[in-house]
């Protein structure tokens, strides 16, 4: 069992930096790990994923702007979210898979914390 804890969100004017964290609990350490968000009214999204190893994906909209890192010490997930733009807000979710195949497809993930709100403002 894979246990997520994010923290971090919180509100920030256009063109501003926030980083999230998300602590890994469990015996298990995930092959792929990410981050999705969720904006009110809209369905959950892919924003970036990382493999073990170091292989990154990154949602077009967010290429560029934001950088995923994993610390396996610490057992920490990060996502550096730099440029913030208004249509970036919603619910930041971490996630994570034992498989190889870190695509950003909700339904491919089984492991999923309770999320962090992020708003930004313009």
């Amino acid at each position: 069992q894979v246990q997520l804890v994010e923290s971090g969100g919180g509100s920030v004017q256009a063109g501003g930096s926030l980083r999230l964290s998300c602590a890994v609990y469990g015996y298990t350490t995930p092959n792929c790990m990410g981050w999705f968000r969720q904006a009110a009214g809209k369905e959950r999204e892919g924003v970036a994923s990382h493999l073990t190893g170091g292989v990154t994906r990154f949602a077009d909209s967010v290429k560029g702007r934001f950088t995923i890192s994993r610390d396996n010490a610490k057992r920490i997930l990060y996502l550096q979210m730099n440029s913030l733009k208004p249509e970036d807000s919603g619910r930041y979710y971490c996630a994570a898979q034992l498989g190889w195949n870190c695509a950003l497809e909700v339904a491919d993930w089984r492991y999923w914390g309770q999320g962090t709100q992020v708003t930004v403002s313009s």
